[in-house]
């Protein structure tokens, strides 16, 4: 049987940020990598159960590689700015790989604490921010021969419908999950094309990749029930227990972002059938998420919205 995902290189001395680690791909993609070697700083919101997460990473370490938790609610940019600046102060200002991995789906309406919807707010406000604060210690880790990276992670979702900049929080639009879920996925990968394209300008050693795990049996939808999700993410349930890969095989895409042959700007998702499960290899964007428009206006629409200086700084424009 082939192995669920390529082999990593060794990744002794490398220190390696994933967020929403407690359960799913983010727990077994923290315990790939320290495995392989490196540091692996697991950002948890529930403490409780990201100290059970630490120890089962740790239990399967035999003398490699070492995790230990960070706590963050990418929900609440206070509780961002904490963690980074916890992040960097652990690491002497020196992070060579971010994995932008939590992410919540198809719940009801609900707000961030700073107000935003809470799919666009938890999936891409509060990652762009993190990612914007950790730049300067992605910038310091990385080289010309081993640029550091920023993994973003997408869905197939990103498919399902636009973005609209004019009622980003659907406060007058009629509310759907879908949609919105589907918009924060695309705003993943606008948001990792404009910073491709910013860190080209800046020659930073630093590269910017985005990777979608397909149809994988993470704990997505569960957690969406957990917190009064819709009629149709409990329609979802069962189809996506049948059809789905274990999750294994769905981090194949998020590891060869973070550690594996790739250039900035790529997007990496399974091969197979309709891009759902399969080696891991080149993936398909949306007409959507290829507008650099849009990218442009959405990295401006974040900045304005967080609060947080981005990094890089674009250009001024005419």
């Amino acid at each position: 049987m082939a192995p669920p995902h390529e082999p990593l290189p060794d990744l002794a001395g490398r220190t390696i940020v994933v967020t929403g680690t407690t359960s799913g791909l983010g727990l077994a993609l923290s315990g790939a990598l320290a495995r392989a070697g490196a540091r692996v700083l697991m950002t948890v919101r529930d403490a409780e159960r990201g100290a059970a997460a630490v120890e089962q990473v740790r239990d399967g370490l035999q003398g490699r590689g070492s995790a230990e938790a960070v706590q963050l609610d990418l929900a609440d940019l206070a509780s961002v700015r904490t963690a980074a600046a916890d992040v960097r102060d652990r690491t002497g200002d020196r992070v060579d790989v971010l994995i932008n991995n939590a992410a919540v789906s198809l719940g009801p309406h609900d707000r961030t604490r700073d107000g935003f919807e809470l799919q666009i707010g938890t999936n891409h406000l509060g990652p762009a921010a993190l990612t914007w604060l950790l730049m300067p210690a992605l910038r310091a880790a990385g080289s010309p021969e081993l640029p550091s990276r920023v993994v973003t992670t997408s869905s197939l979702g990103h498919r399902t419908g636009g973005l609209d900049l004019t009622d980003p929080h659907w406060d007058r639009r009629r509310y759907s999950p879908t949609l919105a879920y589907g918009a924060s996925k695309l705003a993943n990968l606008l948001f990792a094309a404009e910073l491709d394209r910013l860190l080209r300008l800046t020659g930073d050693p630093v590269l910017s990749v985005a990777a979608h795990p397909g149809l994988t049996a993470s704990e997505l939808l569960n957690n969406s029930l957990s917190r009064g999700g819709t009629w149709r993410a409990r329609l979802l349930v069962l189809p996506d227990r049948l059809l789905s890969q274990p999750v294994a095989a769905g981090i194949a895409p998020q590891l060869r972002a973070a550690t594996g042959p790739v250039r900035g700007g790529d997007y990496v998702g399974p091969t197979g059938r309709f891009e759902t499960r399969g080696p891991a290899g080149p993936a398909r964007r949306s007409a959507a998420a290829r507008d650099p428009e849009l990218a442009r206006e959405l990295w401006e629409f974040t900045a304005a919205g967080t609060g947080v200086a981005p990094d890089p700084e674009p250009p001024i424009r005419a």
